[in-house]
């Protein structure tokens, strides 16, 4: 059996598959206010400036993948109108119906999907914009994630993945500090799970920097690929045009 990594760990394929889901299982009902108090609530930010980039029209389709609490569904959701569409999809359940909790408690009702990023159930071109949210670093073949995502796409749709990135130097020793002292007794002390928020932080290591990613979009068919990055790089977006 393959091997990759799960954090710093080294382990099979099918065991992340298992722990991936096991850490999200863990912290869905807190997410949202983990999210909140870990970034000082600039993720809030970050997924703004996303919606504001990705331009979405209305009437048009869209797929949010590893959509979580629907954060960008909801605000593409809004955007498209009742002609458009916009699928809510998640690998984990326990994430998706938070998420769907969520946006039915706003009057939202939207397709939601349970489904792996790495084999989408979805036909060839349905889709107008794509985007992943802090999802891509927990996918076993990301690769595979984003040949899917530009399978789906309409030719001259855009692809939009939001992740953690590699931090500028100068804020490096500051940002490891935090994450691996801080992140963890905020998990416990909120969440009651440390050992879930020091895999977020090992995760966000071991995930392909910002050219190494923007070389993995354009090696599955995106011809174009923007980076940028927020906040000193802690994140960036990439935009990705399907040739």
């Amino acid at each position: 059996m393959s091997r990759t990594h799960f954090g710093f760990e080294t382990v099979d394929e099918a065991q992340k598959v298992d722990r991936v889901r096991g850490v999200f299982n863990a912290v869905a009902s807190k997410y949202d206010v983990m999210n909140d108090l870990m970034s000082l609530g600039l993720h809030r930010v970050w997924k703004a400036y996303t919606v504001a980039v990705a331009n979405v029209r209305e009437g048009q389709r869209v797929l949010d993948v590893a959509a979580g609490t629907g954060d960008l569904a909801r605000a593409f959701a809004r955007q498209v109108g009742a002609s458009g569409l916009v699928v809510h999809t998640d690998i984990n359940e326990a994430m998706l119906r938070a998420g769907r909790d969520r946006l039915t408690d706003e009057g939202l009702l939207l397709p939601t999907a349970l489904c792996d990023a790495e084999g989408l159930p979805f036909a060839d071109a349905s889709f107008d914009v794509v985007s992943v949210a802090f999802g891509l670093r927990n996918m076993t073949h990301k690769e595979r994630a984003l040949a899917e995502m530009a399978r789906v796409l309409k030719p001259g749709g855009r692809l939009l993945v939001l992740e953690f990135s590699k931090v500028a130097k100068p804020l490096e020793k500051a940002y490891d500090w935090y994450s691996f002292n801080v992140l963890p007794r905020l998990g416990q002390w909120v969440a009651g799970d440390a050992q879930s928020y020091r895999y977020l932080a090992e995760s966000i290591r071991m995930h392909p920097d910002q050219a190494a990613l923007k070389e993995m979009m354009k090696t599955v068919g995106f011809g174009h690929v923007d980076i940028h990055n927020l906040s000193g790089g802690v994140v960036a977006l990439h935009v990705g045009l399907r040739v």
